[in-house]
């Protein structure tokens, strides 16, 4: 099944503006007196006045699409992942990176991290926030256009954030007290109460400051949208297969600059074998996720680059069962246990090449109030003896290890290691979209591979898996919801920063997770690669932003 769009417009007003210069400029004119020369000629030169006016407006509205090449050729991504229509919409982004991938290109924010900047004005061209922190305005950079010619309004803005739906959706919508729009190039956010982190989870954590077009939405409906969405970034929707690519257009009305590449594919290659072999032939230009031998034999391959990127995805081992009485999980002993029982050394040489940061923490080590926990040793024979005092010296049954069918390379030795120390687990992996969502509807039991590489902070992170009503929170413990809490509304940066250590201690002393890494992407770029965008905005884990990619000699 494939879904066609319509065709954007395109504007010709300049040309017939330059086409009709020549004949005022140009035109023959009867003899006349003196007084009447300089009086004609004054006309001319109010009228060459006019006509350049004009002509400045004219591209000024139009944007860059007169001022740049043409986009050229077509760039294709091996993706690792089967692409999904709910990454499509920002209302239903998931509290993880990877809808961004795609999101990147078809459309944009009030404010997004860029390269050189973690909140780059992108609609929103400046914003300010009042003297008590209950207020938020936001003034939009004006003449911006979604692919389907419609102006970007403060209504579109408003409704996008009152659409969403997505990770950490309640915190939002508990917090924001009205959306209002003074004028059609101004939004104004009001607080309940104020509240630090409403940038950063506004603008980083979520997608609900991803703009789409309202009126769009309410024709076509949710459904509809997802099958022929429509955005306002570089990039507009050509056509989507189910399961095997998503095809994207240059817009070149993008008001940041017009991309350099015509058209964008992003081709899903699950199989990582399948993936080098599509990049060895030139099918496609960039392969994701190449891990260890494969990523060695690109080293090898005359043409080929790796290409690693260590961004803001953490991994860890997260112990669901952790609440039940009746679990093994419930003794800390046994979750320290499996701590000990993981090489993570081993396994970071093995499949990244050692390119992975091993933290100890799910908070990625760049983050704003990240605090750094000790580490654990690997020592197998401590994490028998745990597991004797717990009172299971011959190991225990523990179930399924559920992990993303896409990164089952670092589940995989995780569950080898715990088997080896008698914690029986079965890896159980699940294809992406339906394994986050299965998370957050609490579907599964035993042991979770946790991963998130989302833009933010500690507060978002924790926010997001550790407490209380947390996406992918199964539980909780009082003293860190409490602290959260306090942290959340403490304007102290000092305070909070203690706070915030605080939790993470906690997470650290509770052993509520087995922290695995700091991830490395390896990629593989073809020789037809001459700007990939990948490690061009920092933590980012893809390319971006598409409109910077660049093929050799275009």
């Amino acid at each position: 099944m494939r879904f066609q769009p319509f065709a954007p417009r395109n504007v010709l007003a300049v040309p017939l503006l330059v086409a009709a210069a020549p004949t005022v400029e140009g035109a023959r004119r009867a003899p006349t007196s003196g007084a009447n020369d300089h009086k004609e000629a004054s006309m001319m030169r109010q009228v060459r006045g006019l006509f350049v006016s004009s002509l400045v407006i004219t591209l000024v509205t139009l944007g860059p699409s007169l001022c740049a090449a043409a986009p050229e050729g077509q760039m294709i991504w091996g993706a690792h992942i089967s692409l999904a229509p709910t990454w499509f919409d920002p209302a239903e982004t998931s509290g993880i990176i990877t809808p961004f991938m795609v999101i990147y290109a078809l459309h944009d924010a009030v404010l997004k991290p860029m390269p050189g900047q973690p909140l780059a004005p992108s609609l929103a061209e400046s914003w300010s926030m009042s003297p008590d922190g209950l207020a938020y305005d936001f003034v939009l950079r004006k003449g911006v256009k979604f692919h389907n010619g419609e102006t970007v309004t403060a209504e579109d803005v408003k409704f996008s954030l009152e659409r969403y739906r997505g990770a950490s959706a309640k915190v939002l919508r508990d917090s924001v007290a009205a959306v209002e729009t003074p004028d059609p190039g101004r939004v104004r956010i009001r607080l309940k109460r104020p509240w630090p982190d409403f940038m950063t989870f506004y603008l980083g954590a979520t997608g609900a400051a991803w703009i789409v077009p309202k009126k769009y939405v309410e024709k076509v409906g949710d459904e509809g949208f997802k099958k022929a969405p429509v955005g306002a970034g570089p990039y507009r929707f050509v056509s989507y297969t189910p399961g095997v690519e998503l095809v994207l257009e240059a817009f070149d009305q993008y008001w940041r600059k017009v991309p350099i590449v015509k058209r964008v594919i992003l081709r899903s290659i699950p199989d990582e074998t399948t993936r080098l072999a599509a990049l060895k032939r030139g099918e496609v230009d960039i392969a994701y996720n190449l891990r260890g031998e494969l990523a060695q034999e690109i080293r090898r391959t005359p043409g080929l680059t790796l290409k690693p990127n260590v961004g803001q995805a953490t991994h860890w081992v997260y112990f669901a069962d952790q609440w039940d009485p009746k679990s093994p999980w419930h003794d800390r002993r046994v979750r320290l246990a499996a701590n000990y029982a993981i090489d993570r050394s081993a396994m970071n040489e093995a499949d990244a090449l050692g390119f992975a940061k091993i933290t100890w923490s799910i908070i990625p080590s760049s983050f704003e109030f990240y605090w750094q926990p000790p580490s654990y040793s690997y020592d197998r024979a401590r994490a028998k003896q745990l597991l004797a005092e717990a009172g299971y010296p011959s190991g225990f049954d523990a179930g399924d290890y559920f992990c993303d069918a896409a990164i089952t390379n670092i589940g995989e030795p995780a569950v080898n290691y715990l088997n080896a120390v008698g914690i029986r687990v079965k890896l159980r992996p699940v294809e992406r979209a339906a394994y986050f969502k299965g998370w957050s509807e609490r579907k599964y039991k035993g042991l979770i591979h946790g991963a998130s590489g989302a833009f933010g902070n500690a507060a978002t992170r924790i926010e997001a898996f550790i407490v209380r009503g947390g996406t992918y929170a199964y539980g909780s413990y009082a003293d860190i919801d409490g602290l959260f809490q306090e942290q959340a509304s403490e304007l102290d940066p000092k305070r909070r920063e203690a706070t915030l250590h605080r939790i993470q201690q906690l997470v650290h002393e509770k052993v509520m997770v087995a922290p695995i890494w700091l991830n490395a992407g390896l990629s593989g770029l073809g020789p037809r690669v001459e700007e990939s965008g990948i490690g061009l905005i920092a933590g980012f884990a893809w390319s971006g932003p598409y409109e910077d990619v660049k093929l050799r000699g275009k």
